[in-house]
């Protein structure tokens, strides 16, 4: 099916109205009868830019997993990074991950429902990892699983899912994910925008579009609960739902439909952006987060921004930030990789520099250099390896930072996985919420590299072109 560029304004005005407060009524109530752990597996730190108050957990032990069960939150989330592993590694992850989980469930006598949280732009090991996640655990338990529901809408980043659709808003256009440059990511590159079309894709044909269940906007808008709750009791199989929306009223809709068909013993997977995990983990709206609320005074180091990410919106929005002059800019020259020696030096001058900066109270930001490392078709394997090298050698800045900043932004989800897991030594973070919509920030544990820090998780592809202008601009008010 090929899809059209289409004005995001029009296609708005033509969508009917809801009720808001009947849905909220039904959505409170229907909520109260979901009494299952709801665990998230975050393919890269993102994935909580709609949540706060909620824990994250870094690893996938045992250990970690039983403590996110015995949280009296319904939800925690588990950072995997899966998306920077290949899927040898992915595979492997997910099947221990899934043993874990059945036995914590077993041990803690407590029910669990899995949401695969992945990019909103439908990059990521899928269907991989929902596969793997469902076989072992039907493979080990008494579980078995119904169908997987696909919901990558997310309102802050501008996806949108409209007639099956799925869209990526650019200013004032809706432009068809499959045409975007998302869908020409080298690892996870995909042609078709229609989601089933996109699943059927993804699964090798194992899975047909026309055979999928699909929730429209109209029977959304028109609440016909009843109706929504009946396509999910037919679903068998494993087959795919694809769930419309274009805003969390529509998601909370589904989310009645859901439950009721849940509590009837249908059982799910979920494939879905960061939106659902809100409504299905009842997390309450909180404004976003001041300077006051994150910036010790004590602190009167400068704050730190790493820039690793290469896509458009990322470049244009350190166009921006250079605008200012509180901030200084050190460009990484990756590109030295290919000289082992010079890169090193390369390295020990950015680490030193940032250092001596950040300790005179200066706000620092380091990124790496724009155009890609390209070594040509016949050499991806060479290219991967020294993309590790590079991504190690930006952790490591954070690694070798003998002061504490006031605050550190991580632009980019491996960026920021990297920078969160291995540089700051964070086992265990609370999200403290988000200082823009769609961009979350942690605050790390006590046995971090830096407790107490607020660690601000800038995805590369959401955001306008000045909002990480205004945030360091914001978060260097002294």
């Amino acid at each position: 099916m090929c899809a059209n560029k289409r004005n995001a304004e029009e296609v708005f005005k033509k969508i009917p109205s809801v009720d808001a407060n009947t849905v909220n009524e039904l959505y409170e109530k229907e909520l109260k009868n979901l009494d299952k752990k709801i665990i998230v597996l975050d393919d890269d730190p993102t994935g909580v830019q709609t949540v706060n108050n909620i824990s994250v957990y870094t690893d996938w032990s045992l250990d970690s997993i039983q403590k996110g069960f015995q949280e009296e939150n319904p939800m925690f989330f588990i950072l995997t990074n899966s998306r920077g592993f290949t899927a040898a590694k992915t595979e492997t992850v997910h099947r221990e991950i899934a043993l874990n989980i059945i036995e914590a469930a077993k041990q803690n006598n407590r029910d669990f429902t899995i949401i695969s949280r992945g990019d909103s732009t439908l990059r990521g090991h899928y269907p991989l990892e929902t596969q793997v996640l469902k076989d072992t655990i039907e493979a080990n338990s008494d579980t078995r699983f119904d169908g997987e529901v696909l919901l990558p809408f997310f309102k802050e980043g501008g996806r949108f899912t409209i007639d099956d659709i799925h869209y990526v808003q650019d200013e004032a256009q809706l432009i068809p994910a499959g045409e975007t440059e998302f869908a020409k990511d080298r690892t996870f590159g995909y042609s078709k925008s229609h989601l089933g079309e996109y699943a059927e894709e993804k699964s090798n044909g194992q899975y047909k579009a026309d055979k999928m269940v699909y929730i429209t906007l109209e029977d959304l808008r028109a609440l016909d609960i009843d109706g929504i709750e009946q396509q999910l009791l037919q679903v068998k199989d494993f087959n795919k739902v694809i769930v419309n929306a274009v805003d969390y009223i529509d998601v909370k809709i589904f989310t009645i439909a859901l439950i009721r068909a849940m509590g009837k013993k249908k059982n799910f997977m979920f494939r879905s952006a960061a939106a659902l995990t809100k409504i299905m983990g009842g997390v309450a709206d909180k404004a976003l987060l001041t300077r006051e609320e994150l910036v010790s005074e004590d602190n009167e180091n400068g704050g730190l921004v790493i820039i690793g990410s290469h896509v458009k919106k990322t470049t244009e929005q350190l166009k921006a930030l250079q605008d200012l002059d509180s901030v200084h800019f050190i460009e990484f020259n990756v590109h030295l990789v290919l000289e082992p020696e010079k890169f090193e030096a390369e390295l020990d001058r950015v680490i030193d520099t940032t250092n001596q900066l950040i300790r005179e109270g200066e706000n620092v930001t380091v990124y790496t250099k724009r155009e890609r490392l390209d070594l040509g078709e016949n050499k991806k394997e060479e290219e991967l390896q020294l993309s590790v090298k590079i991504s190690d050698s930006v952790t490591s800045i954070v690694k070798r930072l003998d002061v504490k900043p006031s605050f550190i932004i991580a632009k980019g989800g491996i960026t920021s996985s990297d920078i969160g897991t291995n540089g700051l030594e964070v086992q265990r973070a609370t999200v403290a919420g988000q200082i823009r919509p769609g961009i979350p920030v942690w605050t790390t544990g006590n046995e971090s590299k830096f407790p107490g820090l607020p660690y601000i998780i800038f995805p590369g592809n959401v955001g306008s072109k000045t909002d990480l202008k205004e945030i360091v601009s914001m978060l260097s008010q002294r």
